[in-house]
Order: structure tokens, then sequence, then C-alpha cells
């Protein structure tokens, strides 16, 4: 049976898929090891993909339309990343499917959609995939999503094509990282990635959970105030004071330019701070608003925080197709602590 492909003519030259290039890439590969360029199956514009070739970090295998991806997975080579664009327009169905064979290929994912469709989106994305978000995208920030995908396949990135956007991502792993330090001393708890052994408790036992965060399923139901416990009124004051305290930092913009003070991991921690006092959930487009920086740098740091054990996703009970970004238990005590020693 003739099975078509619609082969981007430009790439038409490629030489034939060789039979060892299907093996999974090495996690132990050298640092001086010549990994080439990244292997993008599109999904959407072909002119994207040309400007991703011509930076010589990409290799276009293909363009196809969505509903021909899974099966494509399935039957062909497999590429080193999918590129997903304007995913806000593939019907769910579709995109399930996509997501199980990138899931199952063990590919990387890189997918753009519109702010307003984020939350469905991300929904829909196990978060076992490694995925990296784009919303509005420019030039920069595709670059920069290309190297973040293809450092989470090979451990090794040439130093000679290190650029302004490599430095960008390992200034973003350094600063969580110290965050992840800091709170870590602050409470006084193992639970964060990140946080030097000498610091975690060693008598404490954590069975089977292996000391990782785990977020217990949250009661947003609020009763009336009259009846409220003590402890519910003080997390009231704390939350107006944390809210006090954003629209304070959000003040300054009017008389300083707003990157001058760009801090999106504190004003993402703050916000959920507040949003846990309040027994408020927080979704993923939400809380990229309250970071106060472009949506696609937004996510960037929620999947860092994420991944440094600070942010969990939880699931909507009432709708499936939404997920919230929450705090980590280990955060927020010690954001707890932060407050109560600033209240001293």
């Amino acid at each position: 049976m003739d099975h078509r492909i619609d082969t981007d003519p430009r790439i038409s030259d490629l030489p034939p898929v060789r039979f060892d290039s299907l093996a999974p890439p090495r996690w132990d590969a050298p640092a001086d090891a010549d990994v080439g360029p990244a292997a993008v199956l599109f999904v959407g514009p072909r002119a994207i993909g040309a400007d991703l070739t011509r930076t010589g970090r990409a290799r276009v295998v293909d363009h196809i339309p969505p509903t021909r991806i899974a099966a494509h997975l399935r039957t062909m080579a497999l590429p080193d990343i999918v590129w997903l664009i304007d995913a806000e327009t593939i019907e769910s169905e579709t995109l399930a499917e996509i997501c199980d064979a990138v899931l199952a290929m063990e590919c990387a994912l890189v997918c753009e959609t519109a702010l307003g469709a984020l939350d469905r989106v991300a929904a829909m994305v196990p978060a076992s995939i490694r995925t990296e978000w784009l919303v509005d995208a420019d030039a920069a920030d595709r670059l920069v999503a290309l190297a973040a995908a293809s450092r989470s396949l090979r451990t090794a990135v040439h130093d000679i094509a290190r650029d302004e956007a490599m430095e960008r991502i390992d200034r973003l792993q350094d600063e969580v990282a110290r965050i992840a330090r800091l709170l870590g001393d602050l409470s006084g708890q193992r639970g964060l990635a990140g946080t030097p052994p000498a610091l975690a408790p060693r008598e404490e036992n954590f069975g089977e959970s292996g000391g990782l965060v785990r977020s217990p399923a949250r009661d947003y139901a609020a009763g009336p105030r009259s009846f409220e416990p003590e402890e519910r009124t003080v997390h009231r004051q704390r939350a107006k004071a944390v809210r006090r305290m954003l629209r304070q930092r959000r003040m300054r913009e009017q008389y300083f330019p707003a990157d001058l003070f760009a801090d999106p991991a504190w004003d993402m921690l703050l916000d959920l701070y507040a949003a846990r006092l309040e027994r408020q959930p927080v979704s993923v487009s939400s809380l990229c608003i309250a970071a106060a920086v472009p949506a696609t740098t937004a996510l960037r740091w929620i999947k860092t925080m994420t991944d440094a054990g600070l942010f969990v996703r939880e699931a909507d009970p009432q709708d499936g197709r939404r997920i919230f970004i929450g705090l980590a238990d280990a955060a927020f005590d010690a954001l707890a602590r932060y407050f109560e020693a600033l209240e001293e």
C-alpha cells in the first residue's frame, strides 16, 4: 500500500536513515561528543522549520498534518523532537494520540499555543513528557526551546555552540537551585530537590516516597467567616499581606522599566502561597500572568520550579481538561517560616 508523505522539498536530499540512528539517545555521552543537530518533526508552517534549520541546530525530518503524527512516529524513523505549532487548533482526541505516541517513542515535545488555550492544552500533555512550552513565541524563544529540548535528550551540548540563549538557560537553572537551597535552609526539612544533603535531617523515614514532595488534596470550600477557626483567620491576614506585597511589586513598573525588577520565581512563589492560604486553585495561565513576564518565560520557570520540587501539578477534580499548579508542602512551610520571621 502506498504511503504518501508530504516531505519538505528542501530536505529531500538528506541521506537515508541508518538503522543505528534508531537507537535511544545516550545519556552518558561525553561532554565533547559530536551529537549534531536535533531531528525535528514539525506540525505547522514550514517557514518556522526553515528558520531553525538555518541556525544549524535542527534538521527537519518532515512537515505533516496533526492527524498523521501518531502513525508517523510508530512507522517511520524516530525524531528527537516533535514540534507542535498552534497546538490549540488540534482536536483533543488527536492531541491525546500525539502525546501517547510521543511518550511511547520517548521523544521531546515543543508545544506552541495561545495563552487563552494554555490551560486546556497543558492539561492534555502528561507531565512525564519532556515538554518545552511557547506562547506568542518569537525566533529567540524558539531557539531557546530548541536548545532546552535538545539538552533534555543529550546531556552534552557543544561548548563551541554556546550563545546567549544557552547562557540564559544555565542562569535559570542556577537561580532555581539557589532558591531551592534557600528554602531548604528556611524550612529545615528534606523534600526540596537541590537541597544539599547536609541540610536534610537523616533520621526521618520517608518510606517508599524517597523524600519526594507530596501535596495533599485540598478542600477549596470556605466556611462562614464567623465560624472560622483561629488558624483560618491567621491565614486570611497573611494572605492579605502577601497580596499587598505583590501589588507593591507591580507598582514599581509605573515608575521604572518592568524588566528592571523582573523576578518571576519569587512572584510565582508569593502568588501560590497567597492562593493556598486563601484555599483557591491557581491555573497555569493565571500563574503566568502573576509572574509579570512573557508567558513563554513564565512557562519555562514553572517547568524549572516543578523539576526543582517547589511546584506540583494538581488535577482539577471538577474538570479533567484543566490542571492547577500548587506549592509543594516543603516550599509552603519554608514561606510560612519566612513570613513569620518578617513579623518578628
